[in-house]
């Protein structure tokens, strides 16, 4: 009886996730205009070229997040340097890491050349980062069966909206994935009890996050007050780039609290 109790109040848990979710996105979505791309928002204002690399100073600041991301990903399947219990787990924190390697790329292949068709390969892969890491926010802190289900959900939904913002020009859906890491994960950082100790690194990653989303608006601006040294589009490259070395930070000291209800045995 007991058990029945404590499933049927896990599933109105996992149905007033997504509801509220849901209601978000469509909140969102009411709220804003439509958010399209037009020529301009291709100009930054650094777009120096040296030895005959265009956008040199936004395209080299993209290889910290290669460097990061390889590192991160060799040592999630390694298995032994990251306190990770759960096969779950490491499905979300390998694609985590995958996703920032190839935001390298992307990020690269679209300021070489600036244009609406590079910028799909520019956020895809930061959306697929996001998609992987709320999925295993949600394995620690909620279970790892919703966070298994929300990653596969969260990656069907970051193609579609690429496809839907390509198709109508309309980049709104791709807009929410950027506010999730700054949001979501505080707002449930405080609803959900941690699985793990350090906890404290999500907030300071959803910070510098948040930081690098500050930088990017203000790129010209910074451009300006540094006296042309460096941009803030680019210092927004390196700020992003501090938020997987927090996470690694956190993977690599973290300890087990506790043992929640539902879990799978810990990976072999």
């Amino acid at each position: 009886m007991v058990l029945m109790v404590k499933q049927q109040l896990g599933r109105g848990k996992k149905t007033r996730l997504w509801g509220g979710v849901f209601l978000c996105w469509l909140f969102f979505i009411l709220i804003t205009p439509k958010f399209s791309f037009y020529p301009e928002h291709h100009l930054f204002a650094d777009m120096r070229n040296f030895l005959g690399v265009p956008n040199t100073l936004n395209v080299i600041t993209n290889f910290p997040f290669l460097i990061v991301g390889v590192m991160g990903f060799v040592l999630t399947l390694q298995g032994s340097f990251f306190n990770i219990s759960f096969r779950g787990e490491v499905w979300g924190w390998a694609l985590f890491y995958a996703g920032i390697a190839a935001v390298a790329f992307g990020s690269v292949y679209y300021h070489l050349m600036p244009d609406d068709d590079r910028a799909m390969w520019d956020n895809l892969p930061i959306m697929i980062a996001y998609s992987s890491l709320f999925s295993s926010f949600l394995v620690e802190r909620v279970g790892e069966k919703i966070g298994l289900s929300c990653l596969i959900a969260l990656i069907s939904v970051a193609f579609l909206s690429m496809i839907y913002a390509r198709t109508f020009n309309d980049f709104r859906l791709c807009m929410t994935f950027q506010l999730i890491p700054c949001i979501a994960i505080p707002a449930m950082a405080f609803l959900f009890p941690p699985k793990y100790t350090h906890s404290r690194y999500w907030l300071y990653a959803a910070g510098v996050h948040l930081l690098a989303r500050f930088e990017a608006v203000a790129d010209r601006k910074i451009y300006h007050a540094n006296h042309y040294i460096i941009s803030g589009h680019s210092m927004e490259h390196l700020c992003s780039a501090v938020v997987p070395v927090l996470l690694s930070i956190m993977l690599l000291f973290r300890n087990t609290r506790f043992q929640r209800l539902g879990d799978s045995k810990e990976r072999p």
